[in-house]
Parts: structure tokens; sequence; C-alpha cells
């Protein structure tokens, strides 16, 4: 049986998330998101059990952009409530007694006032609603990731601390590593720790974004010099690039390995994969940890 993740986190084990969910279905003739834990839950369930088999730790929980303002935006009517249950039980049965899900959450792909038209009452209400779900279907912590604005961030994470008493982690997606690594909001990677740890997040660090393993490993770095909190690292595989106008990523599982190995040496104690990562990847990085 796992300990508390609190724990976990406390003795600074270190722990190996899961990759990709969207290009795995893809694979399996999917469309990407959440969605699918209601249409086909079976293939969700699979590209689950391959992580675990992969030798992952901690899976996410298909439902990243399932808060019901990104939701608004679909062709397709989805329950908040019924999507979010779904992918928290789907990943929860994967992971077994003895390993670690994490509710899965992004922005709402709006700007907050001022910078946009979003009232962040409104956001966070979003934020709120769907941590309950994920609560509620048996998490074991939050996971707010691939977010570009710092305040957008401590405002989901405000709404989670809200609705309970599980660990939350921010992870913000970089576009740069000049100048202490910036996000496309211009926010440093410095900043982001210290505003993720003084409002009382468990774990902060990076995901996504425009950088590869390797740079990944220097944003945690610049937060290690300004927080103690565990940090997390979730690089994609590779840089994106444009090919026949698809945007792909072609690092093979092993550089995406030594990639990770790095983020570890720099002081990132969750580490797993973004965009482009398989269950290939992470058996690599697991295999070359351990």
């Amino acid at each position: 049986m796992r300990p508390d993740l609190r724990n976990v986190l406390t003795r600074g084990d270190l722990l190996i998330l899961d990759g990709a969910m969207g290009t795995e279905l893809a694979l399996r003739g999917l469309p990407m998101g959440g969605q699918n834990c209601l249409s086909a839950p079976e293939a969700v369930a699979a590209v689950h059990q391959a992580y675990v088999e992969a030798g992952c730790t901690v899976l996410l929980t298909n439902t990243l952009t399932m808060n019901r303002i990104q939701i608004a935006a679909l062709p397709t009517s989805v329950d908040v409530r019924e999507v979010n249950l779904a992918g928290a039980r789907l990943a929860r049965q994967a992971a077994g007694p003895d390993r670690y899900v994490l509710g899965d959450m992004t922005s709402t792909g709006k700007l907050l006032e001022p910078y946009g038209d979003l009232p962040e009452v409104e956001a966070r209400a979003a934020f709120r609603e769907q941590a309950e779900c994920l609560a509620e279907g048996g998490v074991d912590g939050f996971i707010i990731e691939t977010m570009m604005d710092l305040n957008e961030a401590l405002c989901a994470l405000r709404a989670c601390r809200e609705v309970s008493p599980l660990p939350v982690f921010i992870s913000m997606a970089f576009s740069s590593v000049r100048d202490g690594g910036r996000t496309i909001m211009g926010n440093s990677a410095a900043d982001c720790a210290r505003a993720a740890a003084e409002a009382g997040a468990q774990a902060v660090g990076a995901n996504c974004g425009d950088i590869d393993p390797s740079e990944m490993a220097q944003v945690v770095a610049a937060m290690r010099r300004t927080t103690e909190i565990p940090l997390l690292a979730e690089p994609n595989a590779g840089k994106p690039k444009l090919v026949e106008g698809r945007t792909v990523f072609d690092m093979a599982p092993a550089a995406f390995a030594e990639g990770l190995i790095q983020c570890v040496q720099a002081g990132a104690r969750l580490v797993g994969g973004c965009c482009g990562t398989s269950p290939a990847h992470l058996r690599a990085a697991a295999e070359a940890i351990r």
C-alpha cells in the first residue's frame, strides 16, 4: 500500500510520472482530449496501463482541459462532473494500490482580467468545480500544468485548496531559458517557484513549452536556487518541429532519458514526459534513473 504522498515528498523520494496521453490516443485512431474518458474508456485505460508497465509510479488523469470554460468550446457536449469522475476512476484503477494518481488540470484557455476579459472569480469557480470532481474520483493530489500565466496558476491552486486538503503541484510552460527562464507571459522561473511555495504548493516545476529536456534542467536549477519545496520536470520529446503542416516531437527515448537525468541532477524529484513522449520514452527514463 502506498504511503501518503505528502510524506513521500517530504523525505525526497524520486517519483516517475507518466508521459503524453493525447498522442497515444491518436495512435489508436481517437481524437485527443478528456472526452475519451466517456466515449472510449477502454483506450484511456490501455494507455494508463502501458505507462504502469513502463515503470511509472504516478499517473495523471486524462482531464487536462476538462474545466467548464474549456469544455464550453468543444463541438460536443461533455458533462464536467461525469468526465472528471471518469478520468479519475480510470487512472485510479490502473494505478492500483501502489501507485499515485494526480488530477490533471490546466488553464481555462482565456486570459484573466486585466489582460483579458475573464474575471478571476469565474476562473476560480471553474477550477474549484473540477477539483471537487477529481477529489471525489479518488486522486492523491492535483497537478496544475502547462500554465503560462502565474496569476492563473495561483488562482487554480487557491481553488484546489478551497475544496480539498490534497497536495497541489504547479507546473509552468516556459518559452525560453533566457533571463532565468520565461513563460510566454514573462514570468521567470525564480518568480514562479517563489510564488508557488508562498501560496502553499507542495511542488513546483515545468512541463511542455518550447524548450528541450536539457534546457528544462536549467529551469529546474533556477528554481532550486529559489525554493526548497520539491521540483518537477515533464519535458517534451525535444523541441516542437513543423513537418508538412503538423507539429512533431522526434527525440528518441534514449536521448529523452539522458535529458531527464539532467533534470534529476538539477534537483527535480518528480519527473515525467509531456508532448511526444510515449511509454517507450518513460521506460527508458525509468531504467536510466533506477
